[in-house]
């Protein structure tokens, strides 16, 4: 033994500086440092599985990171042991009268157990030499990556040889001896099989993080879809019909299934993750991730569903490659047809992206092929993704969302729990914020009435024209999961879990109020950053001009605004100063800058304001009470808190359904909280009986000013809705003349004043101001007809005191004018 020892020791150091200097871990998590060791207690590490080129490489890591070594041997207690563990295979063997080996820890468990010996902390570690998510890819299965299936010896060495560049590392928390299940028991040899089984689970766990669950083959997939109990129904019922005999239709299902199902292959992926790399540094300046830890701790046994907000086609994109560069496997990704075209579409397909028509009401077939598959995708745990929002948001603003896929998923879910072998479902929200877009101009011309351009592969040129542009930085901020099955339970209690059916009779209105409680929490992680900040502001000014000093100073009062009273939980703001966010501003051609010589000026042409509005919609709902508080004060200059309740709270209900944002508890409260910050900000002086505006030092008066004008826009809609509602009478008017009635008065409102915003008039926030009215209860329908009572009559003219007589004489005279 010692010989061998001898022999080994120098083989072994001799490899470990050989894998250190070939290896490039890509990524290791957590941080050597954040490990939280406890200096005192000896460590030793944890494999899953017997590799030696993994305990050769945890041995240089822990080297190289100054943490306790991996190599070798050590005394613990009585016990001499290796620093590198490895967990036993489970696999049979031939040699049967073999005993199956047994997890290494009972030597230390039994001395613990005659001696109390000393603790120890055990670091499970997981290493992948690249990464396959289990399917077949011919020659690469046999050498590229790690799967599903463990690798034998020639395929490690192989594996090692390619993917020197793609190792990643995940430590686990360290686990201590004494905290193992069954650690006071005698039965050391029980002990030892539930520490191998807790071990296992973690390592699985990781696994399933990394890897995503075990794919079949695409082809398996599709047959098995196409042959599902479900199709089979729908295929029997429409040939008795008379439609296409069965065989025709069960070819028919077949040609859906390979329409829609993803092809995710690990060539592209690993293609995709080094074409993005280069992607994102040549057209923006980094990305930026937050959040991602309340994913880690989700993934590997929950079912994830991402639902990030829907900006640009670099959506799509953007998530899978912060996912992939992090560790966690990569999303199927709900896409529109339309992308299913030549060059792209079998690219997005191989990169996880799976296809469906906008429409398919009215094909049974299809759209039993289209639930089978989803089913089949949720019940494996498959992480998912898709927008809720349906398309791109024109305007910048968070729009709402579409039921479609949420009630397929919802469904899903059911049906998983009436067969018994679900596991929890998660979704993930996600806010996507851009410094600059790439569809800007498109975006534009699209809101003036432009029509929507068919995508094409021309598309790629265009994009690869705009490289040499500046498009500034991308933040990816990962929202507050929520967990199905809980919020089930709060919607229609824990009876859910007892039925045998997957279409209640609540699932239609559940389905509207789990897509409004996601919209709200995408919108509670958004990113402010330094173009959406300086469009708040000089968005705000009458002609879009504003002195380079007040500006500067009212980037300040908005970003303190979020640090003292956040407008969300989960919102960031941009690193740097006041004056180096308006520099940002100028190197991407967002605003200008004119020299004066008493001072400075920064404006924004027209074209520059239409597309700073798309930014500043972006995060508009954070400063949504901030701006309805300074708002009341620009007629009334003094209020008290029980004034300032009677008058904002008729309209913050809707207001607040109108920005997708989370009502507080308490109004009373948060309005407190914001006149108490307004003061500490010196926009706002304590008098006798409430608040009322400073009027020194002048600057003060201005910035409470451009802060009230970021709520006049809505302030204004609601108004001319209101005034045409209650000119018509009740009972006069359908939900659709009411709000193309609206939109054609803020259309003119928009031209008469200048105000060159085609997202002012947009004919889905007064389709959603009709409703809200109708959910809070100031309008109900008869006959199709909207009517209402003397209490929306009384709480109009009650609110029509926010607006100074010349703002209201110029909206009553555009009304009467219309």
């Amino acid at each position: 033994m010692a010989l061998r020892h001898l022999l080994t020791t120098p083989l072994r150091a001799l490899m470990t500086r050989l894998i250190a200097a070939w290896a490039e871990p890509r990524l290791i998590e957590p941080a050597p440092g954040a490990l939280e060791l406890e200096s005192s207690l000896p460590v030793l590490y944890v494999l899953p599985r017997p590799a030696i080129s993994d305990s050769w490489l945890l041995a240089a890591l822990t080297r190289r990171h100054g943490l306790p070594l991996a190599g070798g041997r050590r005394r613990v207690g009585q016990v001499d042991v290796v620093t590198c563990l490895a967990l036993p295979a489970l696999r049979r063997r031939l040699w049967r009268h073999r005993p199956r080996a047994e997890a290494p820890f009972r030597p230390l468990i039994e001395q613990r157990l005659a001696e109390g010996g000393q603790e120890v902390q055990l670091v499970p570690v997981s290493i992948f030499w690249g990464r396959a998510p289990g399917k077949r890819f011919g020659f690469w299965r046999m050498v590229a990556a790690d799967s599903w299936q463990f690798t034998g010896r020639l395929r490690r060495l192989l594996s090692v040889l390619v993917n020197r560049r793609s190792v990643e590392v995940h430590f686990g928390a360290p686990l201590r001896l004494g905290d193992l299940p069954g650690a006071g028991e005698e039965d050391a040899r029980l002990t030892n099989r539930k520490a191998a089984r807790l071990l296992r689970v973690h390592f699985r766990r990781v696994r399933t993080r990394v890897l995503g669950p075990d794919l079949s083959h695409r082809r398996t997939l599709i047959e098995g879809v196409a042959r599902s109990p479900e199709v089979r129904e729908v295929v029997e019922a429409l040939a008795a019909e008379g439609r296409p005999s069965a065989e025709r239709l069960q070819r028919r299902a077949l040609r859906y299934g390979r329409e829609i199902a993803s092809n995710m292959t690990y060539q592209v992926l690993r293609f995709m993750d080094g074409l993005l790399r280069r992607l994102w540094n040549r057209l923006y300046d980094g990305v930026d991730v937050r959040g991602l830890e309340r994913v880690k701790a989700l993934a590997g046994d929950h079912t994830l569903v991402y639902v990030p907000c829907h900006r640009s086609h670099i959506d799509y994109l953007l998530l899978s490659y912060v996912l992939y560069h992090d560790g966690l496997m990569p999303p199927h990704i709900a896409a529109g047809r339309n992308l299913n075209m030549p060059l792209i579409g079998p690219l997005l397909r191989r990169g996880g992206a799976f296809f469906l028509r906008r429409t398919f009401r009215d094909n049974r077939l299809y759209a039993a092929v289209f639930n089978a598959y989803l089913h089949r995708l949720i019940s494996r745990g498959h992480p998912l993704e898709y927008f809720i929002e349906g398309g791109r948001s024109r305007s910048g603003r968070m729009l709402p969302p579409r039921p479609g896929m949420l009630a397929m998923t919802l469904r899903s879910f059911l049906r998983s729990a009436n067969e018994g072998h679900h596991q929890p479902l998660a979704f993930i929200p996600v806010h996507i914020g851009y410094e600059r877009i790439i569809e800007s101009a498109s975006y534009q011309r699209e809101l003036r009435g432009g029509k929507k351009r068919k995508e094409s592969p021309l598309d790629l040129l265009r994009v690869c024209r705009q490289l040499r542009q500046p498009f500034g930085r991308v933040s990816v901020n990962v929202g507050e999961p929520l967990l199905l099955a809980s919020f089930l339970d709060g919607e229609v209690g824990g009876d859910w879990r007892d039925l045998r059916e997957t279409r209640p009779a609540w699932l239609d209105e559940v389905v509207p109020r789990l897509g409004e409680t996601l919209c709200r929490r995408i919108n509670a992680a958004a990113a402010l950053n330094p173009i959406n900040l300086v469009a708040l502001a000089l968005l705000a000014t009458p002609h879009h001009a504003i002195e380079t000093h007040l500006l500067e100073r009212q980037l300040y009062l908005l970003a303190e605004l979020q640090r003292r009273l956040p407008g969300a939980p989960h919102a960031s703001l941009p690193p740097g100063t006041p004056a180096e966010w308006i520099d940002q501003a100028l190197a991407l051609g967002m605003v200008q800058c004119r020299a004066h010589p008493l001072g400075d000026i920064v404006l924004a042409d027209a074209s520059q304001s239409a597309q700073l509005g798309w930014y500043r919609n972006n995060v508009l709902h954070l400063f949504a009470l901030a701006g309805l508080t300074a708002f009341a004060f620009r007629h009334q200059p003094d209020h008290n808190l029980d004034d300032l309740q009677e008058l904002l709270a008729p309209g913050w209900p809707v207001l607040a359904r109108e920005l997708m944002i989370e009502p507080p508890v308490s109004l009373r409260e948060a309005l407190f909280a914001m006149l108490e910050t307004l003061t500490e900000l010196g926009l706002l002086a304590r008098g006798e009986t409430g608040w009322q505006r400073r009027m020194e030092p002048l600057d003060a008066g201005e910035c409470l000013d451009l802060l009230s004008q970021l709520m006049q826009p809505s302030l204004e809609r609601g108004y001319l809705l209101l005034t045409v509602l209650l000119d018509a009478g009740p009972g006069m008017l359908t939900p659709e003349a009411l709000a193309d009635r609206g939109r054609q008065l803020a259309e003119r409102l928009a031209l008469l004043s200048g105000r060159d915003a085609p997202e002012f008039f947009d004919t889905r926030l007064f389709v959603s101001l009709v409703e809200s009215l109708e959910r809070e209860g100031w309008l109900w329908r008869d006959e199709e007809r909207l009517v209402y009572d003397e209490q929306l009559c009384e709480a109009a003219s009650h609110s029509r005191r926010l607006f100074d007589p010349t703002l209201r004489h110029r909206l009553q005279l555009v009304t009467r004018q219309g």
